[in-house]
């Protein structure tokens, strides 16, 4: 007899450091005072300060939260028996890792870099120092996809043969200033995330078909991707990203369709489609042996939420209390490889037509 589904019974939270060690912040962008701040608030992880190069910028934001603001970067490297929190451009993150003392703690933004180069030099440097550190890839902490893994743990949907990303929204990538200027942005700032979490579902792919472009009405790099994951003869795996749908939120969309053998499961992603302020996360299963799908009541949302997992992992792991650090460098290079591999299927030319007889 089939067991019944329990929608409460999921998991959806990461365990907590018993004695969080405070956080060091470099970087003063709105990432920060989005989603870092208010996640370590909310947990209760303590703040030491942050630093910034452009100072007004630091002050502020270090005013808004009562917290110091380090005059340099050497001064905020010298903080003892601290987290290291690199919310960095990614061109920025190898200068500020060859600051940090060796053996320091680091959790670093995501991508690992501009591209498979830099992450490989920064993989170096973390290995040179024998830095203790992980890549900020925080969606696999949200409550929704911790709830989704162990639905898929425990069999629920059966084999998973079936994931589709689907997103049409309106990103307001002004919020950024150092996008504007990348000449890479989409795969690898945005879809980087679901790639990530691909690989976490599914494991590594064989390889990837991809196209990344931008829209005539701006000047973004890229905004728009499609892209196939290469998973054999049994999974089909495909993504279908447009940031300019400009259209108003009746049509928009941030959503996956994980399918297996046996059930499904249904994730909105909320944030994205109104950012930052967002929408409610939503993750809905249609279980092995059910009749319909059932919503699962969720804790969170990806922010603020998902940005505690993923710190309270660091903290752990520092403390001895956790034994993997999940998304650390030497996995997430494996990430920015298949970022770097989506980039040269884009380049690499499409197979053309037949000519007519």
């Amino acid at each position: 007899m089939t067991s019944r589904f329990d929608p409460t019974s999921l998991a959806q939270a990461s365990p907590m450091p018993s004695k969080p060690l405070p956080i060091v912040t470099f970087g003063a962008g709105s990432i920060v005072g989005d989603a870092h701040f208010p996640a370590y608030r909310k947990a209760g992880f303590p703040i030491a300060g942050l630093y910034d190069p452009d100072r007004t910028k630091a002050e502020k934001l270090a005013a808004e939260w009562g917290v110091r603001a380090f005059v340099s970067a050497s001064e905020a490297a010298a903080m003892p028996d601290v987290i290291f929190d690199l919310a960095t451009p990614p061109a920025r993150h190898g200068e500020v890792l060859k600051t940090l003392p060796d053996g320091a703690v680091v959790l670093i933004q995501k991508p690992m870099g501009n591209d498979l180069a830099e992450a490989t030099e920064i993989l170096a440097i973390c290995r040179q120092k024998k830095l203790k550190a992980a890549v900020n890839f925080q969606l696999r902490f949200a409550p929704t996809i911790l709830a989704l893994n162990d639905a898929v743990r425990k069999g629920w949907l059966g084999e998973v043969v079936d994931f589709d990303a689907w997103l049409a929204l309106d990103t307001p990538w002004r919020l950024w200033e150092f996008v504007l200027k990348s000449p890479r942005v989409e795969i690898a700032l945005h879809s980087i995330h679901y790639l990530d979490l691909i690989r976490q579902l599914l494991g590594d792919p064989a390889g990837v078909h991809a196209k990344t472009l931008g829209h005539p009405n701006h000047t973004v790099a890229q905004t728009r991707t499609s892209a196939i994951l290469d998973y054999g003869d049994t999974v089909r795996c495909s993504l279908s990203i447009n940031h300019d749908h400009k259209f108003g939120r009746r049509h928009q969309a941030c959503e996956f369709r994980i399918c297996g053998t046996e059930g499904a499961a249904y994730v909105q992603l909320g944030v994205n489609l109104d950012y930052p302020r967002g929408e409610p996360d939503i993750l809905e299963i249609y279980p092995k042996g059910g009749d319909g799908w059932v919503a699962v009541p969720l804790a969170g949302a990806w922010f603020p939420d998902a940005f505690i997992g993923r710190m309270a992992n660091v903290q752990r792991f520092a403390a001895g209390e956790d034994v993997e650090l999940i998304s650390s460098v030497e996995d997430a290079w494996t990430t920015m490889a298949l970022v770097e591999a989506a980039y040269r299927s884009n380049s690499a030319p499409a197979m053309p037509l037949a000519r007519k007889p």
